[in-house]
């Protein structure tokens, strides 16, 4: 079984970037909204200074905080046996065959793919002819 953990934090340059774009509407809120809006205005403000000390810790405080995204999967159980867990099962990832993308697993469906392919006059007979001899000599 193998385990994968990935987190994800905003980095130090986003949060000095939100501190500087919370900073300016801070200063809209003193010299604009408030004077025009009045409590509204305040709110604004309030809600400005919130941001922008919110990004000013997460750009220059000493310990994170603030959100983080934490992703969490677990390998080695078949798609029979795994209990639903909230989200949808994956399929297996495509293998690369020269370009031709297949998740066929055996011969037939790959030469099928690649007959469709042909037909479809995205292959030349050549590049048909070497792919499908390829293939056979995998068998």
């Amino acid at each position: 079984m193998r385990r994968r953990r990935v987190t994800y934090r905003p980095s130090k340059a986003q949060g000095a970037f939100g501190m500087v774009w919370g900073g300016i509407f801070v200063l809209i809120g003193l010299v604009v909204v408030i004077p025009t809006f009045g409590p509204f205005g305040i709110l604004w403000t309030l809600m400005a200074v919130g941001i922008t000390v919110m990004n000013g810790l997460h750009a220059f405080g000493k310990k994170y905080v603030g959100p983080e995204i934490r992703i969490e999967d677990e390998e080695g159980y078949g798609e029979e046996s795994r209990p639903y867990e909230g989200n949808v099962p994956s399929s297996p990832a495509p293998e690369t065959h020269d370009h031709i993308p297949s998740t066929a697993l055996d011969a037939k469906d790959r030469l099928e793919q690649l007959k469709s392919l042909k037909e479809a006059g995205l292959l030349t007979q050549e590049e048909y002819d070497q792919k499908r001899k390829q293939i056979l000599d995998q068998l």
